[in-house]
């Protein structure tokens, strides 16, 4: 249940820093966190993207100061529905001239979670063919747009027509309805070869559909669980089509260190400065209103980034 509540903010400590919200970024992780689908020990806050402004630093801190525009995305450690709060500042980075605090409260974890699909989980190669779920939606707009600038062709999934005007707006080459026969179209456009790579955000309801899209020796790149938790996976059915390779990654594994959170955003921040990959904040409620936004994002009404305000 999420409920709006007054919490006294602490000062920050040693590596810290106090951040004064003035964007926040909703995901569909924040869901599977109030749901429990990630159990989290309760009471809990939410959220683990924002944007803001730097209130005050701990011992130790010296790459951002007070009075700097940041954002940051904080895995493991939740919180950013608030209008403050304390957090490590390893995950802090300054925001460039350009970029606007509602930008940069929507890119932190869904842009790099872009980023690491295509250059960390499989490196994107100039000719290749993917598949990409949720293609109007918040990674999926920056991820369709970022392939096709690396010289991919990008098959997008969607729910209805609107959406499917937008992803082809944003990166994508084709774009396939959910109730399309995914599996007989990508073969088509592949010239019956299948892709080399998918990315599925759905989970349970497309397992086998996106091992049906892959090429011998493919990957799936499963990264979400919007229609559920994927079930255990019988490892021969991997054999059966092709000698199949499966992963399941999570960003904060690609940013744990500080230099590869330096080098992730510095690949978001120029080609978003570059106009090679427009953000689409398309909704935006008061943080108040979570719950709303929660209720929208769970029945499909957004598409690309929602951010909320304190």
């Amino acid at each position: 249940m999420l409920q709006y509540r007054d919490v006294a903010v602490p000062d920050p400590g040693p590596g810290q820093a106090r951040v004064k919200h003035t964007a926040v970024g909703l995901n569909f992780i924040d869901v599977y966190h109030r749901t429990g689908l990630y159990p989290l020990p309760l009471p809990s806050g939410l959220g683990s993207e924002a944007a803001g402004v730097v209130v005050a630093t701990g011992a130790g801190v010296e790459h951002v100061r007070a009075g700097d525009r940041v954002a940051y995305n904080s895995p493991g450690s939740l919180g950013a529905y608030s209008e403050e709060r304390v957090l490590d500042a390893r995950w802090l980075v300054k925001l460039p001239p350009g970029i606007d605090d509602r930008t940069g409260a929507a890119i932190m974890l869904k842009g790099l979670t872009a980023w690491y699909l295509l250059k960390g989980s499989f490196a994107v190669s100039p000719g290749d063919w993917i598949l990409l779920y949720a293609a109007a939606g918040g990674v999926g707009l920056i991820a369709a747009q970022w392939a096709r600038h690396l010289g991919a062709h990008v098959i997008g999934i969607v729910g209805t027509e609107a959406k499917r005007a937008l992803a082809l707006e944003n990166g994508c080459e084709h774009v396939l309805l959910e109730r399309d026969d995914v599996r007989a179209r990508v073969r088509e456009l592949t010239g019956g070869k299948g892709v080399p790579v998918v990315y599925d955000s759905v989970g349970r309801d497309t397992l086998f559909q996106s091992l049906d899209c892959l090429r011998p020796h493919g990957l799936l790149v499963s990264f979400g669980n919007s229609s559920g938790k994927v079930p255990p996976l019988d490892l021969s059915e991997l054999m059966k089509r092709g000698s199949l390779f499966v992963t399941r990654p999570t960003l904060g594994d690609f940013i744990r260190a500080r230099i590869d959170l330096e080098a992730g955003t510095r690949d978001l921040f120029g080609l978003i400065q570059s106009g090679a990959i427009r953000i689409a904040v398309n909704q935006t409620y008061a943080l108040a209103d979570a719950a709303a936004a929660h209720r929208d994002l769970e029945t499909r009404r957004t598409t690309g980034s929602t951010v909320l305000t304190p």
